[in-house]
């Protein structure tokens, strides 16, 4: 091969080289622009955001000022205030003692419904020695006269309804003293408060018991009323039918029995419960009883915590202590008016217990915070002339119509208290 022809293979050469270079150099551009796993180092990009969204620059809503006044929007500072704490907690409504009474047989017989009257339903409103029922003792209509086997039982029946009546005398004149006693320590508190030298937990423990003896005399002269009426004729061979009544005014609860049924003494027949009041039993945690003022009344609202106005407030009252060991807590107990039933035994409330002290805390009004579908609260803030943004804030607690901000605007910021609802609707595009 000669100078020329070697000088032709090496150019030849050179020319595919360079060829090859240049197709390994598209090659890697091209994965490189397609997200090859040669394109980072860090690895894959499995998502993209265009453009990060923050809370500080959420839409900002801005009116005309015919949209302004016809949404009747009004502005109000966010002020430093010296506001009473509170702490929401779970608490449950009872019944008071004596509150609920469950009737009995006195005697064998045959239930039957009153005359003129119906057989008692369930949620039946009764009043006190109202008949509910009829009891008609053990004797057949065939029979005038008793066997012996009957009179045995009708005086050891005669014997059960004396002891029955001396029990219930008993109780009612128990009863009588404790009401005299209860009136008389409420009226020596209230002359002490008057004087003052007495305090008003004083007055308001002396006021509750003085309820209570008065429940027990009502209970107490219910259950009288009952065993006296009880009438037993021996001597014409047959047995007056007896008049079952409800010892107290209330709701009949719950019935044990039905018309025609053939009962035994001491049978259960149905229950009757009066919730005009209501107890509010709240458990505590040991290691917070001290920072609670367990002399100022609790609001008590529904579950959320959030103030409506249906809130009502709860008075505190002095029962015998109880707690449970395993949890660590003690209860604390308040009573409330309940005339309307909206309120019923058994329901879970939360109950808004006020705390030692007071704070300085940065408020607005509760009519400016708004809650989302979440549960989020929020504020409108005016940011420029009938310009508003929405802040996210964190409501402590209220006080007075006043919510206690842990987080949110500055103090001095103007923020909506009127027409909230009115400006989130135009934000969220479901209002004009």
């Amino acid at each position: 091969m000669n100078r020329l022809q070697r000088f032709l293979v090496i150019c030849v050469g050179l020319g595919i080289a360079a060829a090859a270079w240049h197709y390994a150099g598209d090659h890697f551009r091209n994965q490189t622009a397609t997200g090859s796993p040669t394109a980072s180092k860090s690895g894959p990009k499995h998502a993209e955001v265009g453009q990060l969204i923050k809370e500080s620059d959420l839409n900002k809503v801005k009116l005309s000022h015919e949209a302004f006044t016809r949404l009747g929007i009004e502005l109000h500072p966010v002020e430093v205030r010296t506001m009473t704490r509170s702490r929401p907690y779970g608490a449950d409504l009872v019944l008071p003692t004596g509150a609920a009474v469950i009737v009995t047989t006195p005697l064998a017989g045959t239930l039957r419904h009153p005359s003129g009257g119906r057989f008692p339903q369930v949620g039946q409103q009764v009043r006190a020695s109202e008949c509910i029922m009829e009891l008609v003792p053990l004797l057949t209509p065939e029979r005038s006269v008793l066997t012996p086997a009957e009179r045995i039982r009708f005086a050891e029946a005669k014997v059960t309804v004396a002891q029955a009546q001396i029990d219930a005398d008993g109780q009612f004149q128990q009863a009588t003293v404790q009401v005299e006693a209860a009136r008389i320590a409420l009226a020596r508190a209230e002359r002490l408060l008057a004087d003052g030298v007495g305090t008003r937990r004083t007055v308001d423990d002396a006021r509750a018991q003085f309820e209570l003896a008065e429940k027990s005399l009502a209970a107490a002269k219910g259950r009288k009323q009952l065993v006296d009426n009880i009438k037993l004729d021996e001597e014409a061979g047959t047995l007056v039918p007896l008049s079952i009544e409800s010892p107290l005014d209330g709701i009949v609860r719950a019935t044990h029995v039905q018309t025609g049924q053939l009962l035994a003494a001491g049978q259960p027949l149905f229950e009757v419960m009066n919730d005009a009041f209501l107890w509010i039993k709240v458990p505590i945690y040991v290691g917070e009883l001290e920072g609670i003022d367990v002399s100022q009344p609790a609001r008590l609202t529904l579950l959320d915590g959030r103030p409506t106005e249906r809130d009502v407030m709860a008075q505190p009252v002095s029962l015998p202590p109880t707690a449970l060991p395993s949890s660590a807590t003690v209860d604390l107990y308040y009573t409330v008016a309940n005339p309307d039933h909206k309120l019923r035994p058994g329901q879970r409330v939360a109950a808004h217990l006020p705390m030692v002290g007071k704070a300085a805390m940065a408020a607005v009004p509760w009519s400016a915070v708004f809650h989302d579908i979440y549960g989020g609260q929020w504020v409108y803030e005016q940011v420029s002339d009938r310009t508003y943004a929405r802040r996210r804030v964190e409501v402590g607690w209220i006080d007075d119509g006043w919510a206690a901000l842990r987080r949110g605007p500055a103090s001095g910021s103007t923020i909506v208290t009127a027409g909230v609802a009115e400006l989130a609707g135009t934000e969220f595009g479901f209002a004009k």
